[in-house]
């Protein structure tokens, strides 16, 4: 029997708690793998990629779940200055892991720019996709404009995150 991967490709720029509320609803999945987008295919200003593949790592520690992990095939296909489509990343986990289902989740920011996706039609049709919108509205953009305006981000996303997010600049 094939184990289900739900691969959940966000900016985590940086993870909230709106990122969680999604996560838990995908705990019927045998494993939830997120993806930090490398580089954002239309241009979105973000933190480097390794600062947000450390926050998302500290927000997994956060959540407790053993079944959820940060996915890296992005920095294995990755070219510099290309971004790295949600093809391209299928396809890669699909070849590597034969033995896997996989379902691409979709959160709101994505679902209705979802047809301008490269090879959007193939997707569906050779994957599944999942539109999970967040069941706590909490966006990266409340943390970020609140530490612009130095507020309190505890509410907003984990504790280990926003440990890393006290020593990060926007």
């Amino acid at each position: 029997m094939k184990q289900k991967i739900a691969i959940f490709g966000s900016a985590f720029n940086p993870p909230s708690l709106g990122h969680k509320s999604v996560i838990d609803s995908l705990m019927h999945f045998d494993q939830v793998w997120l993806l930090p987008s490398i580089a954002h295919a239309w241009g979105k200003s973000m933190l480097a990629y390794d600062q947000r593949c450390a926050l998302v790592d500290a927000f997994i520690g956060d959540l407790g779940h053993q079944s959820v992990k940060r996915c890296q095939i992005e920095e294995q296909l990755h070219k510099p200055g290309e971004s790295v489509t949600t093809y391209a990343v299928l396809e890669a986990l699909s070849e590597r892991y034969p033995d896997h289902e996989f379902t691409f989740v979709l959160g709101p920011d994505n679902l209705f720019s979802f047809a301008r996706f490269f090879y959007a039609e193939e997707i569906v049709q050779r994957w599944s996709v999942l539109a999970c919108p967040e069941k706590v509205k909490i966006r990266s953009t409340d943390i970020r404009n609140n530490i612009e305006n130095n507020q309190d981000i505890s509410h907003l996303t984990t504790p280990n995150v926003v440990k890393l997010l006290k020593k990060v600049t926007f």
